[in-house]
């Protein structure tokens, strides 16, 4: 007797429930594209629940026609969410009672501040040998918080790889501030992490509205480096009569030939993503992000790697999956803009 052979992969029917990202059953060994979660938020300072976006994104993604207009079949090489770490889920329970604490405990902070920082060492490194890895098979890596401090590691691990690369970072506020409550793997001190830990050459930031005289400062102080598109300034060109399609050029003239796409989605409009940690008025929409993307891609660079973060889903039946949903959508345009051009696909691709 013999088995019979597994059905083919249908990318028009529904996505199965147990199946995976995007209804897909591709294996992280073998998929062209893996995403690597890490539900992580202690340091929010605002309001949590960033932890849920990975699990709810692969939830909403199960809703995501797999036929791009612009991109076609992305699925087609495999795309694959590795399982998430039940370290990480421990550290967090730990970090934000330790952030609680120093919020709360006065001059006794300080204990909770250290450990909270040297667990913020602990999943750095751990993000980071998990790209790294992935990246050593020679896959396209993308990684899913979670706030945006859990991008660092991912960030390092490809410039490992591509030491020329730039970082195109979408976002409200500028996260530039050396620490932040304390806290020096912070949301808010990513990008300063990045450009004080790392030799990145080229941090391009579009979209900030939400930022301290320090964070101005430090932009001013470092005009080589970092090159800021203030989201007041590309509404008022706009205004004016300058096409978003114009300041997308503009923006990806700043960037080398290697490109990884740094994308808190409270850069977005936040009627696109009202739970996020910290919603700001203003910021792209989302065919302006999806522009903002293809603009990368149309000029000849190569997107070698991308983290989304600050995706969290809300409460209630609508609420509940909006911020989910959008931030599946973002998360397909980006693995499909990731493929072109993409170097050394693994042997064996995997459809479904």
């Amino acid at each position: 007797m013999t088995n019979a052979p597994e059905p083919e992969f249908d990318p028009d029917a529904p996505a199965a429930a147990a199946s995976g990202l995007f209804g897909l059953n591709a294996h992280a060994d073998t998929a062209r594209v893996v995403i690597v979660p890490v539900p992580f938020d202690a340091t929010t300072s605002y309001r949590r629940g960033t932890s849920d976006g990975p699990a709810a994104i692969l939830a909403a993604s199960h809703q995501v026609d797999l036929y791009d207009a612009e991109l076609g079949a992305v699925h087609a090489a495999g795309i694959a969410m590795l399982e998430e770490a039940t370290q990480t889920r421990h550290l967090n329970d730990i970090a934000r009672k330790l952030a609680l604490a120093a919020r709360e405990d006065g001059d006794d902070s300080q204990t909770a501040v250290e450990e909270l920082n040297r667990i913020g060492d602990r999943l750095q490194q751990s993000v980071q040998e998990t790209v790294d890895a992935l990246l050593a098979r020679g896959q396209i890596v993308g990684t899913v918080g979670g706030e945006h401090s859990v991008a660092y590691g991912a960030i390092c691990a490809h410039l490992a790889r591509y030491p020329e690369m730039g970082v195109l970072h979408v976002d409200a506020h500028a996260d530039l501030r050396a620490a932040y409550e304390g806290f020096t793997w912070s949301h808010a001190s990513v990008m300063r992490n990045v450009l004080d830990r790392s030799a990145l050459k080229k941090l391009v930031q579009v979209g900030i509205r939400d930022f301290g005289r320090g964070e101005i400062a430090h932009i001013q102080a470092n005009p080589d480096r970092v090159k800021t598109f203030f989201d007041a300034d590309l509404g008022r060109r706009q205004l004016s009569g300058t096409s978003f399609a114009a300041l997308a050029d503009e923006i990806v003239g700043h960037l080398p030939e290697e490109v990884y796409i740094s994308f808190d989605v409270d850069g977005l409009d936040p009627t696109l993503c009202p739970n996020t940690g910290t919603p700001v008025p203003g910021g792209l929409s989302f065919r302006e992000a999806c522009l903002l993307f293809e603009t990368v891609t149309n000029s000849g660079r190569r997107i070698v790697g991308f983290d989304l973060t600050e995706v969290a889903p809300g409460e209630g039946a609508f609420d509940d999956s909006w911020d989910a949903n959008v931030g599946a959508r973002l998360l397909y345009k980006l693995c499909g803009r990731a493929q072109i051009r993409a170097a050394c696909p693994p042997a064996t691709p995997a459809v479904g």
